[in-house]
């Protein structure tokens, strides 16, 4: 047996998507980072061993333009280019690779850390080494650091440390929450073992082990979805323990659970009720996917009130937008559905107060185990949004470490530097400016080769209609006014003569359904084509979002496009005869992103005309310090063309400039999953710039600074051979499909 020791600036325990994101976050920072974890491969759920799909704040295409970015969504571009089948050993490799890019991550796998050792010299409980032990190669290594992360997902390190923490459900009384239970209990969200399966053409045998449940004993014919073409997290309902210790009973469960999954397995092969002769098992998980057990109090509790009000947070350093998903607690078993939901508006706030311990000076997390109730954590949960969680906390422990001082410290009088540099590595945050002083951009006169400044989706109007046997709403910037609106219609003969408009706004800036009612309009209808035509006459006090809605009118039909300019939206009203692409039940129907969505009408608009000028596109938008869609598109946007542009800086006295950042538009409305739920038909997104080159003038003449090709990335850090010039340029010669060239930010330094 070997024994040895390593100090780092930072050492992150627990190798799932937050514990990367946080070791990561932190390296790039220029920390010396160790990542320790258990277990063989790194993505913790989400990773071949367990298989859980990755979900975030997007909730699978319900909520609008949340699809994380920051490290997480490097992760969903880079797997969607290399792995778009969603295969779960490309998948390892994807964030395997990751972490091995970042020559500061010191990585230890299958080590398991038992031991943590503490000290309070100064009245304060500090953790002053974690120690684990490397399985097969029989060293004990003690990690030793000024701060550490707990992304254990159990909590295991900081409970050790003796942090404060809870599990179970807190009563009602504890946080007035509508969902909590009336009195306090044990009971928690189950684990879940999944399987895959695959046809080989040939006849298939299968002689179920003696484990397997019979499903005719249980309530799962009755209640449950089986069906031959699921596979993994498809069966996300395969769920037991919750009302066990889920840590100590973790391999009663895990028996149990196998027993579920080949009593499924049974049924489908043997029962005489599916075509499944040629079917085989060709995986069946090993290892319960833990939902729930411990969460840490922090200096603030995330509550089902701070969600559902979409609360806003001065410290701000990550979001949600999953709906709060509770299970019943007999799992598999339980004779109601296998999901109550409940959505946001929009996607909410995490604060930095929630992402560190009230009683350990020196230990943040980040994931499953993060300061929030029982029904927040509901939404908290899910894994992009705890690598949101991550890159905070990692960034957050970079600056703890580098400046001498405490999580706490940090966030009570340096919060704003947290934020600012949070937004430099471009990590997901909403509704917060970057204000860098030292981004020479922010000075310097923004021009572009072309703006889009009018709203008009006739140029893709396609022969198709859409049918008004429902409501249906679009959504477009009021930037800076919305006057004289013309939708493009077909009456049938005994139509309507008349369509009832109103207009909406969305609430928040973050939100993209119609929440506040603005003013009601009727448009006269033209038998067969024509238009129907009202003045909104919208003014807002600051650029927002506007949600046209055009109501119910049997006889008329819209006219399709196959195109639109990013960030105008179509939605339609939900019915009770729709397709439900998830198979979640949502607890109340009254939730406007369920009752209004885009899904069906992706890629496409409705054709109109909004008259007048639009500034919501403008090259100084690449400045305003918005880095993702917050009440208005805030990009660039040239007219459509080629792909072919030009973004230009001009400033009035020469700079020196050493480094170039673009954040391209990746289109964060497009739901990207790892693994297996849907497909997404290319491999690069459309709207990212392929081809550019960054240029400066020197004596008058251009010269090259860097160039790339193939691009497939957002964020794109240029380091240039120091130049003093007095205009920058980026010129965009190939796009990956998109007609509009789109950029986010600029920042020059």
């Amino acid at each position: 047996m070997q024994s040895r020791e390593e100090h780092h600036d930072v050492v992150v325990v627990g190798g799932g998507l937050a514990g990367v994101s946080a070791a990561v976050a932190a390296a790039r920072l220029g920390s010396s980072v160790a990542l320790v974890t258990n277990r063989p491969v790194l993505g913790g759920n989400s990773s071949s061993e367990i298989r859980v799909w990755v979900v975030g704040a997007t909730a699978h295409g319900t909520q609008r333009f949340a699809r994380e970015t920051g490290i997480m969504g490097e992760l969903f571009l880079e797997n969607q280019y290399r792995n778009p089948q969603g295969n779960a050993v490309y998948w390892d490799q994807v964030v395997l690779d990751l972490v091995r890019a970042e020559p500061n991550v010191h990585l230890h796998l299958n080590t398991d850390v038992r031991t943590v050792t503490t000290s309070d010299d100064d009245g304060e409980t500090r953790i002053t080494s974690v120690t684990g032990w490397t399985m097969g190669s029989e060293i004990e290594t003690t990690f030793t650091a000024p701060v550490f992360l707990d992304c254990t997902g159990d909590g295991l390190v900081g409970a050790l440390a003796g942090a404060s923490y809870r599990i179970g459900r807190e009563g009602r009384d504890e946080h007035g929450e509508e969902w909590a239970p009336e009195q306090p209990d044990d009971e928690l969200l189950g684990s879940s073992i999944f399987f895959s399966t695959h046809d080989t053409g040939r006849p298939e045998k299968f002689v179920p082990p003696s484990i397997a449940v019979d499903l005719a004993t249980t309530p799962i014919l009755a209640n449950r979805a089986i069906t031959t073409g699921d596979n993994g997290c498809n069966y996300w309902w395969i769920e037991w323990g919750g009302e066990l210790d889920t840590v100590a009973e973790n391999e009663r469960i895990r028996d149990e659970l196998w027993g579920v999954v080949y009593g499924i397995w049974d049924h489908i092969k043997n029962s005489g009720a599916f075509d499944a002769d040629t079917l085989t098992l060709d995986w069946v998980g090993a290892i319960p996917g833990k939902r729930e057990y411990r969460r840490f109090v922090g200096d603030h509790t995330l509550t089902q009130q701070d969600l559902v009000s979409q609360r806003t947070f001065p410290d701000t350093v990550a979001f949600g937008g999953w709906s709060i998903d509770l299970h019943p607690v007999e799992g598999v078993y339980a004779e109601t559905p296998g999901a109550q939901q409940r959505y946001t508006d929009g996607t909410y706030d995490i604060p930095f107060r929630s992402l560190y311990s009230a009683d350990v000076a020196n230990l943040l997390f980040a994931g499953r185990n993060i300061s929030a109730s029982h029904v927040a954590f509901g939404s908290t949960r899910v894994m992009a949004t705890c690598a949101t969680q991550g890159q905070a906390a990692g960034t957050a422990a970079h600056l703890v470490a580098r400046h001498g001082t405490t999580p706490r410290a940090l966030g009570t009088d340096h919060v704003a530097m947290l934020q600012q540099t949070l937004l430099r590595e471009d990590a997901p945050l909403v509704g917060v400016r970057a204000a860098d002083g030292a981004d020479l951009a922010r000075h310097a006169r923004i021009s572009a080769s072309s703006e889009l400044t009018t709203i008009d989706t006739t140029p893709w109007a396609t022969a198709d209609t859409f049918a008004l046997d429902r409501d249906v709403a679009i959504v477009l910037p009021a930037d800076p006014a919305l006057g004289s609106f013309a939708l493009r219609t077909v009456a049938d003969d005994g139509a309507p003569a008349e369509l009832t408009i109103e207009l909406w706004t969305t609430g928040k800036p973050q939100n993209y359904a119609p929440i506040e009612h603005v003013a009601t309009h009727t448009a006269a209808v033209a038998p067969g084509a024509g238009e129907a035509v009202v003045d909104l006459a919208f003014r807002p006090e600051e650029p927002c979002n506007a949600v046209v809605v055009v109501r119910r009118a049997p006889g008329v039909r819209l006219v399709l496009t196959d195109g639109h300019p990013y960030g105008v939206l179509a939605l339609r009203a939900r019915t009770a005869d729709d397709e439900q692409f998830d198979d979640h039940i949502p607890e109340e129907s009254d939730q406007p992103v369920t009752d209004w969505e885009a899904r069906a009408l992706r890629g496409r608009s409705f054709a109109f005309t909004a008259a007048g000028t639009s500034d919501a596109w403008r090259a100084s938008r690449v400045v305003d310090g918005y880095q993702r869609p917050f009440g208005g598109p805030h990009m660039w946007s040239s007219e459509a063309g080629d792909g072919t542009a030009a973004l230009v800086l001009d400033w009035a006295e020469p700079v020196d400039v050493h480094e170039v950042r673009i954040v391209w538009n990746d289109d964060v409305d497009a739901d990207l999953i790892n693994l297996h739920h849907h497909r997404t038909h290319w491999d690069a997104v459309p709207t990212l710039a392929r081809d550019y080159r960054v240029e400066a003038c020197v004596d008058g003449s251009w010269r090259l600074l860097d160039e790339v090709t193939g691009n497939r990335h957002r964020h794109r850090v240029h380091a240039v051979t120091p130049v003093r010039t007095t205009s920058l340029r980026v010129v965009v010669t190939a796009t990956n499909g998109s007609p509009f060239v789109t950029a986010s930010a600029v920042k020059v330094s």
